[in-house]
């Protein structure tokens, strides 16, 4: 019986050595996707970086929608972001002349509105602002 089984057993092929070439896939596929992963991170920061708004935007959106109908608030709200948003020397100036002007609506109880020579040295300041 034994001999009917080894003949029988002569029959069968060896088995065949198949390449193996999974772990290069795996490893040029876990490469890839931590490319594809790094790329959309990158993408996201600067999508969301370019978004914000700018402090010194935000400053001038304020100094831009002033109502000079409460000249003592608007003379505040003036001279208050005027000095946070001058950066350059010829800003910086104009900001100190103009919170000079205002100077006279600031401290009083009882106050007129801002008159016309303000009005321009603050219309001047905003044109020189570059935002």
């Amino acid at each position: 019986m034994n001999e009917d089984l080894l003949s029988k057993l002569h029959d069968i092929k060896e088995l065949e050595k198949i390449p193996d070439n999974s772990i290069f896939i795996f490893s040029a596929l876990v490469f890839i996707s931590i490319l594809i992963i790094l790329v959309i991170l990158f993408l996201l920061i600067k999508y969301f970086k370019n978004k914000k708004i700018s402090e010194r935007k935000i400053y001038f959106n304020i100094l831009k929608n002033i109502d000079f109908e409460d000249s003592k608030k608007a003379a505040y709200t003036i001279t208050k972001y005027s000095r946070l948003i001058a950066n350059t020397d010829r800003e910086k100036k104009l900001a100190n002349e103009l919170i000079e002007e205002l100077e006279f609506f600031k401290y009083k109880r009882n106050v007129k509105n801002i008159d016309k020579l303000t009005k321009a040295k603050y219309s001047t300041f905003m044109e020189i602002l570059d935002v």
